[in-house]
């Protein structure tokens, strides 16, 4: 989605910016943001004003891509990683529903195979 890419673009932007500034305490500032905003999106639903719901959504947005570019300074992680694994975890359980699986039984699954693949960094120490 090319929204979402300039989205992030302009997420790194800040970050870059919040570098120089004392109000930012990197992934946990937007981890608490995140909470709020959820609250407001709650506070929303009810009131069926839809661009007021659509700019509370795009508030978690925001503070989701804030937490990607934070902890991609922090952890090293990859915000390109994190849709990548999202998108197969729920392929997979999309697909296997569709199939006639439990829900509950993927994400058992899942969360062994994602065991070893924790073992495994560890084993290659990453």
């Amino acid at each position: 989605m090319k929204a979402f890419d300039i989205l992030l673009d302009i997420a790194k932007r800040k970050a870059e910016f919040d570098k120089d500034n004392s109000w930012s305490n990197g992934s946990t500032t937007y981890l608490a943001e995140i909470k709020k905003e959820v609250d407001e999106v709650i506070e929303e639903i009810p009131k069926s004003r839809l661009c007021y719901l659509e700019d509370e959504l795009g508030d978690i947005l925001w503070d989701y891509l804030n937490i990607l570019t934070a902890l991609q300074q922090e952890k090293g992680i990859e915000p390109e990683a994190v849709l990548k694994r999202a998108c197969q975890k729920y392929e997979q359980r999309v697909s296997g529903i569709e199939a006639g699986q439990a829900w509950s039984d993927i994400k058992i699954i899942q969360k062994q195979l994602l065991e070893t693949e924790h073992q495994c960094q560890i084993e290659k120490g990453v």
